[in-house]
């Protein structure tokens, strides 16, 4: 069961830039497509990859637990992220982030597993366009060439010295996410927007 609707009094930490990153979009004549994707829920795994457990859990969200390191599962409408040996940050529509805790546990029965709530601790921010992987170049120190980090890669990085979570999506032209710290979410959009102005 999906939680309540979001109240009115919830605010994304980007909100008030919508239409400072729609800008850019236009200015760019597409090049580069900003925008904020609030709310997604987030919900942090830990168990054994080895175990009975991660098989179950996969089972019972529809989408598996990704075992290579940085790589990216998604079904439906969610998303499993690598983040370690036994870590996984599954993203989701906003608003199922109860479900999604619930039926992780439900799954894993006796088995040892911890799930954590993480959806208001980050924001995600979708990079797309064209030159998207030429404006993450200038803050992010992996190599985003496509052989490198193609479609359905994902990184616990720094662009722009602020910790992130990237993610190659799984189309070329779906762009990037990057989860970002709500507290970091401003300053992180002030650097995109100021290394987007070329494209604009």
């Amino acid at each position: 069961m999906a939680d309540t609707a979001l109240t009115a009094q919830q605010r994304s930490p980007l909100a008030h830039a919508a239409d400072r990153l729609a800008a850019v979009t236009r200015a760019s004549g597409g090049a580069i497509r900003l925008a904020e994707l609030p709310f997604l829920a987030q919900a942090n795994v830990r168990l054994d990859a080895k175990g009975a457990a991660a098989d179950d859990v996969g089972l019972a969200l529809g989408v598996q637990l990704p075992l290579e390191p940085n790589t990216v599962v998604r079904a439906g409408d969610l998303t499993a992220l690598w983040l370690g040996p036994d870590e996984w940050l599954v993203v989701g529509r906003p608003g199922t982030q109860r479900d999604l805790e619930s039926r992780i546990r439900s799954a894993a029965g006796d088995e040892p597993v911890s799930v954590t709530d993480v959806s208001a601790q980050r924001t995600t921010v979708l990079i797309a366009g064209p030159r998207a992987r030429d404006l993450l170049s200038h803050g992010c120190s992996l190599d985003l060439h496509p052989r490198a980090f193609g479609p359905g890669r994902c990184a616990q990085t720094t662009l722009a010295r602020t910790q992130v979570v990237l993610v190659a999506r799984d189309e070329p032209r779906a762009g990037f996410w990057v989860l970002v710290r709500s507290s970091f979410a401003d300053y992180l959009k002030e650097w995109v927007l100021d290394a987007a102005v070329e494209y604009a």
